[in-house]
């Protein structure tokens, strides 16, 4: 039998085994709270960038500003800022939030005004003729038009945090990433490659769920 096949048999019968799934380390515990992490920084990530994003594709203002941070955003270390803010916080939820949700700004903000920046102009501006005020034409025509994309944003930023949220075990966190960074420690490959196997099944999964939204929104948009 070969080194990997070994591995992968022992990764299989690891998350098989019974003990992995009950108690306060168990798979269904950490996966709960890698999900935690995940929803709480997409949710402040959106408060800050959705706004923007709506404003800068609505008005058209500051565009390239918005492009060159989110490039900027986008180049960040993960673990770099990670470690940055544990310095100015400590040890905590707080750090790792920060971190991610600076990760999670720049799909949410692209995704954002780039849906609004994609519509026919020739829309939005009946959309005027007609009376509609500029909140009623971002309210009733941009962001249901621009829905898919808004929609992709969300998929892209999700993705990113879900994959990287295992950074929260590097500083005494839970999570997916606590079977990483415990494994790494004790040597336990197994245990290592089946936390990774955790993390991207649930990537696929919230993946999924995002593609049969996506469908839904471009759905409502031709009907």
């Amino acid at each position: 039998m070969t080194l990997r096949a070994s591995v992968a048999g022992d990764s299989a019968a690891w998350l098989a085994d019974h003990a992995h799934w009950v108690g306060p380390d168990s798979i269904p515990h950490r996966l709960l709270e890698h999900v935690e992490y995940s929803v709480l920084t997409v949710a402040l990530s959106a408060l800050v960038a959705v706004p923007l994003g709506l404003w800068i594709g609505h008005t058209g203002r500051l565009r390239g500003v918005a492009v060159a941070a989110t490039g900027a955003l986008r180049a960040l270390p993960t673990l770099g800022l990670l470690t940055w803010f544990v310095l100015i916080a400590g040890i905590g939820l707080t750090a790792p939030t920060a971190a991610l949700v600076i990760l999670a700004i720049p799909p949410l903000l692209a995704g954002t005004y780039s849906g609004l920046e994609s519509l026919d102009r020739q829309t939005v501006d009946a959309a005027r003729a007609v009376g509609f005020t500029e909140w009623q034409v971002l309210r009733k025509v941009e962001i249901p038009l621009a829905l898919p994309l808004l929609v992709g944003g969300f998929r892209s930023a999700t993705l990113q945090v879900i994959s990287t949220a295992t950074v929260a075990a590097y500083i005494g966190l839970g999570g997916l990433g606590r079977f990483l960074i415990d494994g790494q420690a004790s040597r336990d490959y197994p245990q290592m490659v089946g936390g990774s196997v955790l993390v991207i099944a649930l990537a696929l999964a919230v993946d999924g769920l995002f593609v049969v939204a996506q469908r839904f929104a471009q759905n409502k948009e031709s009907s």
